[in-house]
């Protein structure tokens, strides 16, 4: 049975916080908010952890993982990234965007994309995940709760509790999510293409809303 935490979407508390993290580190897989929909995650070089988040969402070898990153300087040891990449993460973080980079040596091989060795990136403007990722001091392995069959991701921390309270180990209530994903974007061989529109705005990427 999952455990289930209440915690305040502006202000998250430390004690919390640092309740879930111990979760995080011995193993367990977490429902969290982001500044998009719900997420699951987990600590990122946790194979059983991500093995059971794939079956969970029923996701395939070739899926993208993501790594949500606190900043900048951390999506950078992760991803190679040059100046002009740079400029553009830089104007669209923190906010409701996935993008699709090569990934550097540090990403484990079992997050990456089995053929192009790409990695999502992301940095949320989310006040509950911004603290989980503060106190990690690293990336947090996730994916969009959206599970299969389902036509959008779970908004309802209660419903989420409901469906998933023997498949993960906690559940952060930090009110209703959205119901969009992130919009996704490629930055690969040099531009940038929208590969999902979700609640950010794709326009400055070269697609009209």
């Amino acid at each position: 049975m999952s455990q289930y935490f209440h915690i305040h979407p502006d202000n998250p508390q430390p004690r919390l916080i640092k309740h879930a993290l111990e979760i995080i580190h011995a193993g367990g897989v977490i429902a969290y908010p982001t500044d998009s929909s719900y997420a699951l995650g987990c600590h990122m070089g946790d194979k059983a952890a991500i093995e059971r988040i794939r079956r969970i969402r029923q996701l395939d070898d070739k899926h993208n993982f993501t790594l949500v990153c606190a900043d900048l300087s951390v999506l950078g040891s992760y991803a190679r990234v040059d100046n002009s990449t740079f400029r553009l993460l830089k104007a669209h973080t923190p906010g409701p965007y996935t993008f699709i980079l090569d990934a550097s040596r540090e990403v484990p091989r079992m997050l990456l994309h089995p053929k192009r060795r790409t990695i999502g990136l992301r940095v949320p403007a989310n006040p509950i995940a911004q603290a989980l990722l503060a106190q990690l001091g690293e990336p947090l392995m996730s994916v969009t709760l959206q599970l299969p069959g389902d036509d959008l991701p779970l908004v309802d921390p209660e419903v989420i509790r409901e469906r998933l309270q023997k498949h993960i180990d906690l559940v952060i209530d930090g009110g209703h999510g959205g119901v969009e994903a992130s919009t996704v974007i490629s930055l690969l061989e040099g531009r940038s293409e929208v590969l999902r529109v979700g609640c950010g705005d794709p326009a400055p990427f070269g697609l009209d809303d």
